[in-house]
């Protein structure tokens, strides 16, 4: 009998063909985060899972007694309760390594959208309100030339600086860890303490993982520390930014803009944000290409497959548990 698997939602038939060769195979029919109850069901019989835009919690991995290997298809895994999986002595994986380039594709355009008010011209031509061609119309500012700061300096940092050195800005990023100087050469970029990150950006983007040290990582004092003309770019994670807080610098005007992706209680989004021109929007959708996301299903699938199958995978979340988790 083939062991049993489930995806969290319908994720595209090369990664169930992947799997359904070796294993049965099943998913949640719609493309939704699926109720944690449904979840525990699914999970009765299952030995592996690929989580996508769902949450796996503890109570629902107490209620799975077979499941021996969890397949994240994002990068973030805060959705995961990884201490009750690496209690329970089930590892875990995630897709870095494949989202990184579509990710910094978006967050530049993010800043380039945000800069040239490109949401505001959309709007004013599709409208009618475009009748001639005007000296001051819709005055943006210059992304060529100016500094662009990156909070993390991981894959999607690094890339987003391969993008900003494209554009002749000046690279500047403050991480936990300073990379070695042959990246820091490579890239053009200088380590800065924070303070000086956000004092210093015209464009600041955030990279950072979701962490109880990230959490509202800016906040109210964060924000009245960036420069009035600055924008803040936000691909990482919602909760990483005080949404109250950056919507009260807005509307005093402390900073210039800004573009999110992300929200703190997604899909809700914070009123005053919804309402300002100077604030571009986009629903989650940092690594929504067909390339990206057809990969990440693949990607997922084979650490899945390699999990059941007592082989090491990529991007071992918790290693600690794998030499006793094996079949």
């Amino acid at each position: 009998m083939k062991p049993k698997v489930f995806m969290t939602r319908p994720l595209g038939s090369e990664a169930v063909q992947m799997l359904s060769g070796r294993c049965e195979v099943d998913f949640y029919q719609d493309d939704a985060a699926i109720p944690a109850a449904e979840l525990a069901v699914a999970l009765r019989e299952a030995v592996g899972v690929m989580v996508a835009g769902a949450k796996l919690p503890a109570e629902v991995i107490a209620q799975a007694p077979r499941l021996r290997a969890v397949s994240n298809v994002g990068v973030g895994y805060d959705n995961l309760d990884l201490a009750a999986l690496t209690a329970r002595r089930i590892p875990a994986t995630n897709a870095a390594g494949v989202v990184e380039e579509a990710t910094a594709d978006l967050a530049f355009t993010l800043l380039l959208t945000a800069a040239r008010r490109l949401v505001e011209g959309d709007r004013y031509v599709r409208e009618e309100r475009w009748h001639k061609w005007q000296w001051r119309l819709l005055w943006g500012t210059d992304v060529h030339g100016k500094t662009l700061g990156l909070y993390g300096f991981g894959h999607i940092g690094q890339a987003m600086a391969r993008r900003g050195r494209g554009f002749n800005m000046r690279i500047v990023y403050s991480a936990r860890r300073r990379v070695p100087e042959a990246v820091e050469a490579e890239l053009g970029a200088q380590w800065v303490d924070p303070q000086r990150l956000l004092a210093e950006s015209d464009f600041l983007s955030l990279h950072v993982p979701l962490t109880p040290e990230t959490r509202h990582l800016i906040g109210p004092s964060e924000l009245a520390g960036m420069k009035p003309t600055a924008f803040l770019i936000n691909t990482s994670r919602g909760l990483v930014v005080d949404e109250q807080a950056l919507a009260d610098a807005l509307e005093r005007r402390l900073i210039a803009g800004v573009a999110l992706d992300v929200y703190e209680h997604e899909p809700q989004v914070h009123p005053v944000l919804m309402a300002l021109p100077n604030v571009v929007l986009a629903p989650h959708i940092g690594s929504a290409t067909r390339e990206t996301r057809a990969a990440m299903a693949r990607f997922a699938a084979q650490n899945l497959l390699d999990l059941l199958d007592g082989q090491r995978p990529r991007n071992l979340l918790n290693p600690e548990v794998f030499d006793v988790s094996r079949p």
